[in-house]
């Protein structure tokens, strides 16, 4: 391990928080001389300093939250974006103390131009920040030891971050244990992936015993037993792993969340509700809403809503999962699909009760029929209610395959928690500005024939 890997959580709060700091400035210099004269009673003093430190430690904690202190994990368009969506965060906030302060809607243009301000500083941050961390952590030497599976896909999705990861060399398990030890004593980084149990503890102990970063594609049994409980009552260690879901507490503050939010979301909505259904409408006259049987909690089967987004019967030869330019996306579609807003009417299911805001995509029951058959703890999942956005949702992809997405799936009902409620909606923004979460198959399939 590097003497900088040691460091690098007092790495990521101290750049993050003198980040935050200059980015509080910003927003301090610029409502003082704009809207703190507008107030009756100026805030001088103490008071400024309590507007500003509130202000700062929203940024701070925000930007902690979205993971935009990791610099040192990160892309760089990443931690601009969220460091920029932490600062909008914080704006609103700060805009809406603003309002009642003055008790009347305050100019916006300011908190514009702090945000404006802010973006530069951001990404001047990011690319200095960034490069200086490359420059004192290069790349990890790294070794990749590989069961049944080549595990292309790792490597593929590793190397797409050369600044970060660089996989020099791989082994196969069948080469032996003797064998792989003397190809983990030449690096400092090692990646386990699909290697049997055995062999995997062997060689787990072996690079923690000889200091070795350690990198692992979890199975399903190791998020089960991440998530475990220690019990120490006795003089031999026991960890307790729960699999009953969620909790009745969970589930009452959960479903409270969901209907105050789904609420707020419907009224404010509504205009775009009327203006997308009037658009698929005028086009072809049929029907707005597309509906679908999908499965939820405990395998119960529901109709899930959305705009209709392709032509009318477009499954009238079975289901087919949809591609990039498929003739049956009509071009209301295209622009519903582009903008994401085709899964509005979801937040109707949500108030139902059949979905929550976050939660396992709810699947086609074909689907589901099909992929337990394949994958037996499949049916895990569905110890919550499907979600409109969630884990799988935000860091997977549209062909995202099954097996990952569960794994993804268990990882956040394994580890639910409110606070990881609102970090996944936050984060959900990011899915709507990248266009990989949406790849088509396929275009998948066409990227891994040419490599």
């Amino acid at each position: 391990m590097s003497k900088i890997e040691q460091f690098k959580l007092t790495i990521r709060f101290s750049t993050t928080f003198f980040l935050c700091a200059i980015l509080s400035g910003v927003y301090f210099v610029v409502w003082d001389n704009v809207y703190n004269p507008e107030f009756e009673n100026e805030f001088i003093g103490k008071g400024k300093v309590f507007l500003v430190t509130v202000y700062f430690l929203i940024l701070l904690v925000t930007s902690i939250v979205l993971g935009a202190s990791k610099v040192d994990k990160f892309r760089k368009s990443e931690i601009m974006f969220y460091q920029i969506l932490a600062a909008i965060f914080a704006n609103c906030i700060a805009y809406a103390q603003i309002c009642l302060l003055e008790a009347v809607l305050a100019n916006p243009f300011g908190m514009i131009y702090i945000l404006l301000l802010q973006a530069v500083v951001i990404v001047v941050w990011t690319l200095g920040s960034t490069e200086a961390v490359r420059y004192l952590n290069p790349p990890e030497e790294m070794l990749i030891i590989y069961g049944s599976h080549l595990a292309t896909e790792i490597v593929y999705k590793m190397s797409e971050m050369e600044e970060r990861y660089k996989i020099n060399e791989s082994i196969n398990v069948d080469e032996g244990f003797d064998e792989i030890v003397e190809k983990i004593e030449k690096y400092r980084s090692v990646i386990i992936c699909d290697v049997p149990a055995r062999m995997r503890n062997d060689i787990l102990k072996y690079c923690y015993q000889k200091d070795k970063s350690i990198y692992v594609v979890p199975k399903i049994s190791d998020i089960i037993i991440r998530s475990s409980a220690e019990i120490t009552y006795f003089d031999s260690p026991i960890i307790h792993a729960h699999s009953q879901g969620l909790t009745i507490e969970q589930r009452a503050v959960k479903r409270l969340m969901d209907i105050v939010l789904s609420l707020f979301a419907l009224i404010v909505f509504s205009p775009m509700f009327l203006i997308i259904a009037l658009a698929i409408k005028l086009y072809d006259g049929g029907p707005v809403f597309y509906k679908q049987a999908r499965a939820t909690k405990d395998l119960r089967v529901f109709d899930i809503l959305k705009f209709r987004s392709m032509i009318v019967d477009a499954e009238k030869n079975g289901p087919q999962p949809a591609t990039n330019n498929d003739s049956r996306i009509t071009p209301v579609g295209k622009v519903i699909r582009a903008l994401r807003v085709d899964e509005l009417p979801q937040i109707l299911n949500i108030l139902k009760g059949d979905m929550s805001i976050v939660g396992p995509r709810p699947e086609r029951v074909e689907h589901v029929e099909k992929y337990s058959k394949e994958i037996p703890e499949f049916t895990c999942r569905y110890k919550v209610r499907g979600g409109l956005t969630g884990y799988a949702q935000v860091f997977g992809k549209y062909n995202t395959s099954a097996y990952n997405k569960l794994k993804m799936d268990l990882m956040y009902i394994q580890n639910y928690s409110l606070a990881l409620d609102i970090k996944l909606i936050i984060m959900t923004l990011k899915i709507l500005f990248k266009k990989d979460s949406t790849e088509g198959f396929k275009e998948r399939k066409r990227k891994s024939a040419e490599k």
